[in-house]
């Protein structure tokens, strides 16, 4: 048992007098009670008697170093505490818990805040060129040495990032090609010119919107997967074994990734334009165009230059997703949310990387005049 009484001083200083047991079963009741007495007492010093306290452990001792760190304008001091618990009491520095509890002390200055930044920055892009360096002589070593590929992981793989996927790259597409068609046919058939809804869909979905959405499905799905597997290897210690016997963990777990996401971001993409014009056409029959009409007007207004745009524009999708989804599974640190945060980066990382490059391709198409 445990107990605690208050006394105030002539002097105007307040005694908290605690007596029995301070143990885990006991210090529980007396928490509360003990922070209201502090409270009461707010801007006078305070004294925590511990002579009657007959024994104390570990939660004794936080209650006491929580009691110190309440100060409210004026000291709390723990006086007459035995020897055996006062050497356990000493052993931790009640100021700097204190200093630690307040939210004031945390804060760093500005130029220590930029300069974590900068060096993180400086890391990231260090990571970044070093792995980049690693993953191009291993993809070079695998066209000239495809034996040396783990094809059985390639094939698996492939499974996950292509076959999986046709699901939601078939309902993403279809209801996009719906939607353009439904937001573009309104305007224009104020016009009459309901049939250039053809043009737009066709161009739209394989320049552009084809591409484009499959590269940020595949973010979404394979380059967080990437990024979980290869990060609890990470945590898990898997990828230093793979180091410690001798071999090289973006040849062994990278290149079968990335030569997967090659073989099949084609094919979806390629799925997605199909898909995405079915859709502009089913929709396009509720405007008394035949479907037939539709993919004249398509096949008119698309060129095999529009068609090899896109295409292109997949396979450099495919490396960028697949090879950022691996190497922030492999910049994955310790810790139990270490995997969820690489994921997230692998995402947010992979859909910025995407509509920076599918703007550069932009810019350079409309230069080429293509």
């Amino acid at each position: 048992m445990a107990a605690l009484a208050i006394r105030d001083l002539p002097d105007g200083r307040r005694v908290v007098a605690l007596d029995g047991r301070l143990e885990a079963e006991t210090v529980r009741s007396l928490w509360g009670e003990a922070h209201r007495a502090l409270r009461e007492a707010a801007g006078r010093p305070v004294t925590v008697d511990a002579a009657n306290v007959d024994y104390c452990d570990n939660a004794g001792v936080a209650l006491l170093i929580d009691l110190v760190a309440q100060e409210r304008g004026a000291p709390v001091e723990v006086a007459n505490l035995k020897p055996p618990f006062e050497a356990l009491f000493r052993q931790f520095d009640p100021a700097r818990l204190a200093k630690d509890l307040d939210p004031e002390a945390k804060r760093r200055p500005a130029i220590e805040e930029l300069g974590r930044a900068a060096w993180a920055a400086w890391r990231d892009i260090a990571q970044l060129v070093t792995f980049v360096g690693e993953l191009t002589g291993a993809l070079w070593h695998a066209l000239w040495h495809p034996r040396s590929v783990r094809w059985k992981d390639v094939w698996h793989v492939c499974e996950r990032v292509g076959a999986d996927a046709l699901p939601i790259v078939a309902l993403i597409s279809f209801l996009l090609g719906m939607i353009l068609a439904f937001q573009s046919a309104v305007p224009m058939k104020r016009f009459g010119a309901e049939i250039f809804v053809a043009d737009l869909i066709g161009l739209s979905m394989l320049r552009e919107l084809g591409p484009l959405m499959t590269a940020i499905l595949l973010a979404g799905r394979s380059g967080a997967a990437f990024a979980a597997e290869i990060g609890t290897m990470r945590v898990n210690q898997e990828v230093d074994a793979i180091t410690t016997m001798g071999l090289d963990p973006v040849r062994f777990l990278v290149t079968p990734r990335i030569v997967a996401a090659i073989l099949m971001t084609p094919l979806l993409t390629l799925f997605s334009m199909l898909i995405g014009l079915v859709g502009g056409a089913i929709t396009m029959t509720t405007f008394s165009i035949p479907v037939v009409t539709f993919m004249t007007e398509v096949e008119s207004a698309v060129t095999f230059t529009d068609f090899m745009a896109g295409f292109v524009k997949s396979f450099v999708f495919a490396i960028l997703v697949a090879g950022i989804g691996c190497l922030r599974g492999l910049q994955t640190a310790a810790g139990a949310s270490a995997v969820g945060e690489s994921a997230t980066r692998a995402v947010v990382s992979g859909i910025i990387l995407l509509v920076v490059v599918d703007g550069i391709f932009a810019v350079a198409l409309y230069i080429l005049d293509l």
